[in-house]
């Protein structure tokens, strides 16, 4: 193999020119290692931007009605990058598509603080769309995680990479206060002092890539299978391969679907528990124990992935998402069963995620998988930015209760489906 096989592109670099040569389980360690390290460093930064994206656009554009709009406008801003990486990844490897993800959303965090400094609101807007590109490079790095895995330990690969996620969800936000003073002391507007860190972490993450991430693992797995064949481009051919491979558009039904009772419930919950007159802190409480029930066990539901299969686990996560809602739609004014039902729809989201996302990367073929997982990610993106606009006004209308409800009935087209799958295989085992 050389590095003018079609396999692998020669601008991809010298790393990935003579796969044969690697040995892949140890790859396969280094990359998740790489990864892991990537995500940390990068989440940090998001982690700190996503508390203050709010506040600011609240203080520039001098209305609370359009505090909303930082975190949506982020979560488009993923849905909006999330081909573009894909088809990066297709031609170069993951190395690169990762690695200018996180380089965008730093250019776009700057543009933050330029924002704040001039005090332009439609700046901010189209500089935190951009910095979504940071949200699109930590979602497909699971991805990365998958391509050299085998079936016996993709799910857990997959998993320990999302975990990893959660030193930044946690470690972020605590860096705001840091963040202000640093920017009065650089002359700045004090919201606009955590950006810096998110230039930072997110520089940091496209170094720690570039430098280790190689051999590339995606251009070693498809100069395994041979793939010689030039991938289909565009949403097109994505949604082509889909539709040829049943469990592949289950894999994306369950994470889209997922993902979009998690936010349209997640996001109206402080709303909910602040009219019920809830401490701030006991609020803010919830929402840590949600944000842990979403990542802090994916190894171990990578784990059961692996061990008991990817439609069991989906299934699984569906009953999860529906005691959720029931708990939480039934809370009336009680905190306590407030945070039970958000520490289970967490965790019912981390099923979904992690067992989706294997179903779909062992789904496809290795050169198909980078457009079908940027589908995957947008239309992900697009499902929470639709749930988190519309949930607002369901719960003005229905009430809590009645927008647990609504969540609940999602749950049903990927609950029948993965049910027709399970029975399917049952029968092909008895007969």
């Amino acid at each position: 193999m050389t590095a003018l096989d079609p396999a692998i592109p020669e601008s991809a670099g010298p790393e990935s020119a003579d796969p044969a040569r690697v040995d892949r389980s140890d790859l396969q360690r280094r990359t998740v290692r790489t990864l892991i390290a990537a995500q940390v460093v990068g989440g940090v930064g998001m982690g700190s931007a996503l508390t203050v994206g709010g506040l600011l656009a609240e203080d520039l554009s001098g209305s609370k009605s359009w505090s909303g709009v930082a975190t949506t406008a982020i979560t488009l801003g993923a849905a909006l990058f999330a081909l573009p990486m894909s088809r990066a990844a297709t031609r170069y490897g993951r190395r690169f598509a990762l690695t200018a993800g996180w380089a965008v959303a730093a250019i776009a965090a700057g543009g933050v603080i330029l924002a704040a400094v001039l005090g332009w609101f439609p700046l901010l807007i189209a500089a935190l769309l951009v910095f979504g590109a940071g949200t699109a490079a930590n979602l497909q790095s699971r991805y990365a995680a998958t391509d050299l895995a085998d079936d016996a330990g993709r799910a857990r690969a997959l998993s320990v990479v999302v975990w990893s996620t959660t030193v930044g969800a946690v470690l972020g936000p605590n860096l705001n206060e840091p963040g202000a003073v640093v920017g009065r002391a650089l002359g700045l507007p004090e919201l606009a002092g955590p950006f810096l860190f998110s230039i930072a972490s997110f520089a940091g993450a496209g170094i720690i890539l570039w430098v280790a991430l190689r051999p590339d693992p995606l251009l070693v797995a498809r100069a395994d299978l041979g793939d010689r064949v030039p991938p289909r481009a565009g949403l097109r051919g994505a949604f082509a391969v889909i539709r040829r491979a049943p469990r592949a558009l289950l894999g994306l039904a369950t994470v889209a679907f997922g993902h979009v009772v998690m936010v349209s419930v997640m996001a109206m919950t402080p709303v909910h528990m602040k009219d019920h007159g809830t401490a701030l802190t006991l609020v803010g409480l919830t929402i840590s124990l949600h944000i842990a029930g979403m990542y802090a066990l994916s190894p171990v539901v990578g784990w059961a992935a692996d061990r008991f299969g990817r439609i069991p686990v989906i299934l699984g996560g569906q009953l999860v998402l529906l005691l959720a809602v029931f708990t939480a739609g039934t809370s009336g004014h009680s905190t306590w069963r407030t945070m039970v039902g958000l520490v289970l729809l967490g965790l019912g989201w981390s099923c979904c995620l992690v067992a989706g996302s294997a179903l779909l990367a062992e789904s496809v073929p290795a050169g198909e998988r980078p457009g079908v997982q940027g589908v995957s990610d947008l239309l992900m993106n697009l499902a929470g930015a639709a749930g988190g606009a519309v949930s607002g006004s369901v719960l003005g209308m229905a009430g809590y209760g009645g927008l647990n409800l609504v969540a609940g009935l999602l749950t049903a087209p990927v609950l029948c489906v993965a049910a027709g799958f399970a029975l399917g295989r049952g029968r092909r085992r008895t007969a």
